[in-house]
């Protein structure tokens, strides 16, 4: 049987998720508080369904659309100053056939990483221009979240194949040729940035 909930109760509810619609839906639990949630009322808009959780501290309003992107956008909440790249990054261009089972993410060397009870992910150490060429920035689900471009993407591959396997790194290279032909310098270029330039030259010629 559902409880019957208070006025005051309701009016806190009423409040609280109008705090959230003023900032996009979505908040951290300090963020909430600051603007003069009680932390009683974010559990108890949890316990009722109002909210759902999109990881430790983050809380979205349950009523806004589904998210299409929930592990993405969830991370790029979480690690704002992270990129996504490798398999997340080739997933998103659609120049990969591998489907990750964790979310990639790039950090800059020294950067604190924070950890998630969901979605897992794996962090990459970038340092230099490895890490800040190639950034581009696409919304989804309203939130601005941070990926590799593609040629960027496969010049990192071939920067880890050690740690994914050089199959991987050779099929979204065959389909980034195939696919984006009009974009030949600026792959030389990152090859060149991220020093793989000698070892995918023989592959960039083969694939030709």
């Amino acid at each position: 049987m559902t409880r019957k909930r208070k006025t005051g109760e309701l009016e806190a509810f009423d409040a609280a998720a109008a705090v959230f619609r003023e900032h996009g839906g979505v908040l951290r639990t300090m963020e909430a508080m600051r603007h003069g949630v009680h932390p009683r009322t974010l559990y108890a808009m949890r316990d009722a369904g109002a909210l759902e959780r999109l990881g430790r501290g983050l809380d979205r309003l349950a009523e806004l659309r589904r998210l299409a992107n929930p592990d993405l956008v969830g991370v790029a909440l979480h690690i704002p100053d992270g990129v996504l790249c490798l398999l997340s990054a080739l997933a998103f261009h659609g120049i990969t056939t591998e489907i990750p089972h964790e979310v990639y993410v790039a950090l800059k060397r020294g950067a604190e990483s924070r950890r998630l009870e969901y979605p897992p992910v794996r962090v990459f150490w970038f340092t230099g221009k490895a890490f800040t060429e190639g950034i581009e920035i696409h919304e989804l689900d309203g939130v601005e979240v941070r990926v590799f471009g593609a040629a960027k993407s496969v010049a990192d591959c071939f920067k880890y194949r050690n740690k994914l396997g050089l199959d991987v790194a050779i099929e979204p290279l065959r389909l980034y040729l195939r696919e984006l032909q009009d974009q030949p310098d600026e792959l030389v270029r990152l090859t060149r940035i991220c020093r793989v330039e000698k070892v995918m030259r023989p592959y960039i010629e083969g694939l030709r």
